[in-house]
């Protein structure tokens, strides 16, 4: 166990620069006077560490030395294999590399590790592209990853997804990570120079702080001369999770009340996915059918989803979507027995248009 902790310390010293003993503490789970005896246990056995003085000091290794040790267990290596997304490291330029990389973790593995990386890519491979979907071309990506690694501001010209005018804006950024979600790449990126973001162009904080681009929307890219300060106090990870947070509440501007079957709930779950916020808010009845709220983002969303679910539920509730429900369905009916019927006319679908409904306005 010691062992193990040890080895943790020093990947960790070797990886992470000058390091405190309150931090090392709460990475390995240990005290820190735990922390200070494994300290000197590596000093004892002629690993270089030394106390790195200053408001970010703390225990260091001297520059240039590292260990060629990995540690990996089978279980870590197994892990490596699944990590790689090849697909997204081509498109930044990196699947040459990500290749050779992978080629020397495989070679410097023991035999039996290495035995069973190999089985893990012959068994297990992942896809983070959605069905029905290709992912989405993103032409200036290269452009953009360069900026983002090597802190230079980006000028751009970008399609707003906002219907008010202006469609298309041009604006210098401060890129600060790259984040692919479901095969879509997505910049963050702040203001150069200040807050010059129009409201509603894309998802972010106010004030000049970050704010969220689809690469996919962006015309042109070019490297902004210069450099600026990588912000240290910014965490890509939480930054992407607090905004797809506040993204994901947006678009759940009104309820629907369903009345649903076991049967409904299952297609409900396989189209909205696992994770779709739903309340019951009745017992079952005989037949097992319940009474439901999911939030929707507009009239058009909650009637698609009413349909897509089909006579495996029924709007209660608000009135405009039941009344809008049986408009579609009706349109629906008279066409399908024109077609098998003859039955004559049917009346135009902008008909049921939201101008044309008796729920406009």
């Amino acid at each position: 166990m010691r062992a193990t902790r040890l080895l943790h310390l020093l990947l960790l010293l070797q990886t992470s620069g000058p390091i405190n003993a309150p931090a090392l503490s709460r990475e390995l789970r240990v005290s820190p006077r735990t922390v200070y005896r494994d300290i000197d246990a590596l000093s004892a056995a002629g690993i270089p560490v030394y106390v790195a003085d200053g408001p970010r000091g703390g225990y260091a290794l001297l520059d240039g030395w590292q260990t060629r040790l990995t540690g990996l267990t089978g279980h870590e290596a197994d892990v490596l294999t699944l990590i790689g997304l090849p697909g997204q490291a081509a498109e930044l330029g990196l699947g040459a590399a990500l290749a050779a990389t992978e080629l020397k973790l495989l070679a410097a593995l023991p035999e039996e590790a290495a035995d069973r990386a190999g089985r893990i890519r012959q068994r297990f491979h992942l896809d983070a592209v959605a069905w029905f979907r290709e992912p989405e071309p993103a032409s200036h990506l290269r452009v953009i990853a360069a900026a983002v690694w090597q802190c230079t501001p980006v000028t751009i010209r970008y399609r707003r997804w906002a219907p008010a005018p202006p469609r298309e804006v041009e604006r210098t950024l401060q890129p600060l990570g790259l984040v692919c979600k479901a095969g879509t790449w997505y910049l963050v990126a702040r203001p150069d120079g200040g807050d010059d973001g129009v409201a509603g162009e894309d998802e972010g904080d106010a004030g000049g702080g970050p704010r969220t681009y689809r690469v996919g929307r962006i015309q042109r890219a070019t490297l902004a001369p210069g450099t600026f300060d990588w912000p240290e106090d910014f965490d890509l990870a939480a930054y992407w999770a607090r905004a797809t947070a506040r993204y994901q509440q947006g678009l759940r501007r009104s309820d629907m009340t369903l009345r649903i079957s076991p049967e409904g709930r299952e297609r409900l779950t396989d189209l909205m996915g696992p994770g779709f916020p739903v309340r019951v808010i009745s017992p079952p009845d005989g037949q097992g059918w319940v009474r439901i709220t999911v939030p929707t983002e507009s009239l058009d969303d909650a009637v698609e989803r009413a349909l897509q679910i089909g006579a495996a539920a029924e709007v209660l509730a608000p009135p405009a979507v039941r009344r809008r429900v049986i408009d579609t369905l009706s349109l629906m009916t008279a066409r399908y027995r024109e077609g098998v019927e003859g039955s004559g006319p049917v009346p135009d679908a902008g008909a049921l248009s939201p101008a044309g409904s008796p729920d406009a306005g």
